[in-house]
């Protein structure tokens, strides 16, 4: 099993920055690949950054250029820097570990920018 606890969200004004960061604990050695989420109001989830194994970052075409992801495989802490940041960014960001098995989600921190 593997824990995963995000922080760093809060409210910010468009055009501001927010890192979050996602914590891992338990059988972290099972972690292939990382990954931020979010989900706003009234729609689905949607992938916004991945660190794929082997130092492969993807990103979001919403995001590209503004947001980037970075992984300590050491500890397997997850992080997303977030900049320029828009109305619409505005969502529940969840880190998600995924494992050969299985996949293992955070609680989730919000993200506001508004005025």
């Amino acid at each position: 099993q593997v824990q995963l606890v995000e922080s760093g969200g809060g409210l910010v004004q468009p055009g501001g920055s927010l890192r979050l960061s996602c914590v891992s604990s338990g059988d972290i050695v099972t972690i292939i690949n990382m990954a931020w989420y979010r989900q706003a109001p009234g729609k689905q989830r949607e992938l916004v950054a991945a660190a794929i194994s082997g130092g492969r970052m993807d990103y979001a075409d919403a995001v590209k250029g503004r947001f980037t992801i970075s992984r300590d495989t050491a500890t397997e802490t997850l992080y997303l820097q977030m900049n320029s940041l828009r109305p619409e960014d505005t969502a529940v960001y969840i880190c998600q570990a995924r494992a050969r098995l299985r996949a293992y989600w955070g609680q989730g921190t919000q993200v506001t920018v508004s005025s």
